[in-house]
């Protein structure tokens, strides 16, 4: 009976001394320990196969952060089961941690308190309490029901490319969960590089990667005004978020694009129709918002490409997304208050409405602290890796924007140089301001005094 008193106040006083970041954060790192467990299991890997411990957690911590960044062939490495696995975590990975758990709380018939609210809105980068129960199973119903319909469509299309009905429904379900939840994964063993003729898998794996990257607010506002009757769209009014991530998200494809097309014209594209041309930039242009599936292999661009695609990575999907990096709408912001900030304006407005003050502070301070923190991985990099300068750019953006294309050199990295990408991918999913959120304390006291104020000169 002590013994039980003493476990159970011990687990309380744990509790209060965390704050809900670090319990989150605590969460997806028991995921990631939980997925290498599974997949050391020989029974997840094909016969003959030895999968190293660094390797099985770096494939865990991939899957978890639905990167798609891989130290082996998927493929040739994991059996039917292990590729069940990856499947199961990109999913929990996908709709998050919380969001899946507190789902199956329901299901259960338990209670949603306070606390796991509190979990569920940080998780999701919500700034209320409130419809946070009802946003969460919407989320769900919403990956589900787009991962199915993407499962029975590439399903019956795959019947073309694979011999038995089996293998086409394993490979469509797979495909359109690792499009879905933006992880990058592939069972094929060469990404979409077989399909880079068949434009319609293209197609639909391009919808069923932007249903899961461009923010799950938006896909419910979406749905709430598709089903509202015709009056009442009239009156409906789609939220600053919802506008400012749809026009960024689909901006930042064009000028990839545009930058692709430039670029490559004479070089990759040389000698190719302008349709090959035009899906091959598109394809990869989409993919950096945080899929990570291509259908060639990136390290035949130039350098200027590479640089580009780089840069997109780095900024990732959108907030409140399978996605990582620093979101879409922090890099609106930002470029928004140096337009602002250079033409005299102290306060930024956006479609007949004004931002926080908070929001833009945080703005700011989230590309500030990855670049500092991409730029220290890639000086480390740089100094105790055997590879270009620009192929571990490349890997480091991907890493951290949770995109997971590569120029083929993740698997030849040490085993510093795959903790430092775990290390990336990791807090490019569970974003920036969280990392810095853990950081703090339980118990952040009011500042008991001030300082004078002085002028620093600046620039």
């Amino acid at each position: 009976m002590l013994k039980r008193i003493l476990k159970e106040e011990s687990h309380l006083y744990f509790k209060k001394r965390l704050t809900s970041v670090q319990i989150i954060i605590l969460f997806y790192l028991g995921a990631v320990t939980i997925s290498t467990l599974l997949l050391s299991l020989p029974i997840a890997h094909n016969p003959g196969v030895d999968l190293s411990f660094i390797d099985a957690l770096f494939t865990a911590a991939s899957a978890v952060s639905v990167t798609g960044l891989t130290v082996v062939n998927t493929a040739e490495t994991f059996s039917g089961v292990g590729a069940f696995i990856i499947a199961v975590v990109l999913q929990i990975g996908g709709v998050g941690v919380m969001t899946l758990g507190t789902f199956i709380y329901m299901i259960l018939g338990k209670k949603i308190g306070l606390k796991q609210r509190q979990l569920i809105r940080i998780d999701h980068n919500q700034s209320t309490l409130s419809g946070l129960v009802k946003l969460m199973r919407q989320i769900v119903g919403l990956i589900l029901l787009i991962e199915l319909v993407g499962a029975i469509i590439l399903s019956l299309y795959y019947l073309k490319y694979f011999p038995t009905v089996k293998e086409a429904i394993i490979q469509g379900t797979f495909a359109s969960i690792s499009a879905t939840t933006n992880g990058g994964f592939d069972i094929t063993g060469s990404s979409l590089v077989p399909f880079a003729n068949d434009y319609f898998v293209q197609f639909i794996t391009i919808i069923l990667i932007i249903l899961g990257a461009i923010g799950f607010p938006v896909l419910i506002e979406v749905k709430e005004f598709l089903f509202r009757s015709k009056e009442d769209r009239i009156f409906f009014r789609f939220s600053l978020f919802a506008k400012l991530t749809t026009v960024t998200y689909f901006l930042l494809i064009i000028v990839g694009v545009v930058a692709i097309g430039l670029f490559e014209w004479n070089h990759f594209f040389a000698g190719k129709e302008w349709h090959q041309g035009l899906f091959y930039a598109l394809f990869q242009s989409i993919s950096t918002r945080s899929a990570g599936l291509s259908t060639m292999d990136v390290s035949e661009f130039s350098e200027a490409t590479q640089l580009v695609l780089s840069s997109l990575m780095f900024i990732g999907a959108s907030p409140s997304s399978v996605g990582g990096g620093i979101r879409t709408t922090t890099f609106a912001l930002t470029i928004l208050f140096f337009w602002n900030f250079s033409r005299g304006k102290h306060s930024i407005k956006i479609f007949r409405r004004e931002v926080h003050e908070s929001d833009m502070r945080k703005a700011l301070v989230v590309p500030l602290v990855g670049v500092m923190m991409c730029t220290i991985a890639v000086i480390i990099l740089v100094a105790i890796e055997d590879f270009l300068l620009m192929e571990i750019i490349f890997e480091v953006c991907s890493a951290f924007g949770t995109t997971g294309l590569s120029m083929g050199i993740t698997p030849d990295l040490s085993t510093i140089g795959k903790l430092i990408l775990i290390f990336l991918m990791f807090v490019g999913r569970i974003g920036i301001l969280s990392f810095l959120f853990m950081i703090k304390g339980k118990d952040t006291k009011p500042e008991a005094y001030r300082y004078p104020k002085e002028h620093i000169i600046i620039g």
